[in-house]
């Protein structure tokens, strides 16, 4: 059942713009798109087009096929970081309390938080951050803030993300999705960049010849909405403003530059703090499913020397996730990887803490930082899943 609501999420987004033209006006969906800037990078590789230009075609696209809006992700991204910044700070002055508070490791990636809870259970579950994703945070940012901004019901609105990543697909089926108020899915479709493109292929478009459209504003101002990146590598940057934020926040030392160390290979990685020879934090990033086994058994064997750990199922991060970056024989397009992190690592980067929107959201709408609605909105629980395995056997 669960493959199949999988499978469907792209028929299901042709069939909400298909009965908003067929069905009686008072019956039709509020159709919102946001986009991650993974995405946008890898329409801008593929058709040699600038990050500027092509999220405002991407938008053009979307609205003439029916979409009401086009957001981009970047603000859900900066209360994600923020989220999980704070929580490891609270977890490493806890550490002498508690055993499972450190290490921490990063909860944005879907295809890790599924294999953990399938695979690894109580491990890992206690070390994992509590701050949802992205494509989360921005669920409920479109059906709770967005809707009452509107004055929609939030079952009026249809709501579709564009990723890189099939596995957000399952992430947007899970309870952490669901708002038990509203009795709906936050996101009621998940769609990669690849399926996008398959879709203008299918209706003879060409990007280059869509028509401009300025990406819509969650807020009042008036002017389009440019794309930035997070610090760090093409994956929204958990590792290097976590370990900034820790530095500046534990030990008052402000770090200006980090500098990596790679290790077994270039998904592997660490980075350390240190001061009069004494290692004051130690972060690694682990992408894909080798490192991550090797990076489990040396948490079950006790050698584990870090506090914090950026987890990415994809080899290469996000930007390599397997809904874009792959050639048509399913390999990795390595030529096409390489433009996608030209043109990422090229882009203005914006510092969550300088968005003024998110100070003013964390007051008019989350009642305060340290609020109930905060931990029920931006936070989630993990869980032992009844199909666990007993064997490492998850492949990406």
């Amino acid at each position: 059942m669960e493959s199949q609501r999988i499978a469907g999420q792209c028929q299901e987004f042709l069939t909400a713009l298909d009965l908003n033209q067929r069905c009686d006006e008072s019956k039709h969906k509020v159709l919102v798109v946001s986009i991650s800037p993974q995405s946008v990078t890898y329409f801008a590789a593929k058709h040699s087009i600038s990050v500027s230009d092509v999220i405002q075609r991407l938008s053009g696209f979307l609205k003439s096929l029916g979409a009401h809006y086009v957001f981009n992700m970047m603000l859900a991204a900066d209360f994600s970081l923020l989220e999980s910044q704070r929580e490891f700070v609270q977890r490493f002055y806890q550490r002498s309390q508690n055993q499972r508070a450190l290490p921490m490791f990063a909860s944005a990636c879907p295809g890790w938080i599924r294999y953990a809870e399938k695979a690894l259970g109580s491990l890992v579950l206690p070390h994992i951050c509590t701050a949802k994703s992205p494509h989360q945070v921005m669920g409920s940012l479109i059906k709770d803030y967005f809707a009452k901004k509107q004055q929609l019901p939030p079952e009026k609105i249809f709501h579709v993300v564009i990723t890189p990543c099939y596995d957000k697909k399952l992430e947007a089926l899970g309870e952490d999705f669901y708002s038990s108020v509203h009795k709906i899915q936050d996101v009621d479709c998940v769609l990669t960049s690849g399926e996008i493109e398959q879709m203008m292929d299918q209706k003879g478009f060409q990007l280059t010849d869509v028509e401009p459209t300025a990406l819509d504003n969650l807020f009042e101002e008036i002017g389009d909405i440019g794309i930035s990146r997070h610090d760090g590598r093409g994956s929204d940057g958990f590792l290097e403003h976590i370990f900034k934020y820790a530095a500046k926040e534990i030990f008052g030392i402000e770090v200006k530059e980090i500098v990596y160390k790679t290790l077994r290979n270039k998904d592997f990685q660490e980075v350390t703090l240190e001061k009069d020879g004494e290692i004051l934090l130690q972060f690694a990033a682990t992408y894909g499913f080798r490192n991550i086994q090797n990076m489990v058994h040396k948490l079950k064997k006790g050698k584990f020397p870090y506090h914090f750990i950026e987890v990415l199922a994809c080899p290469g991060g996000c930007l390599n996730g397997k809904g874009q970056a792959m050639t048509e024989d399913r390999k990795m397009d390595k030529d096409l990887l390489h433009r996608m992190e030209v043109m990422y690592s090229n882009l203005p980067v914006h510092v969550p803490e300088a968005n003024l929107h998110v100070q003013t959201l964390y007051q008019q709408w989350l009642e305060g930082r340290n609020s109930t609605k905060v931990r029920e909105v931006l936070h989630k629980q993990y869980h032992v899943l009844s199909e666990a395995l007993t064997s490492v056997d998850i492949k990406w």
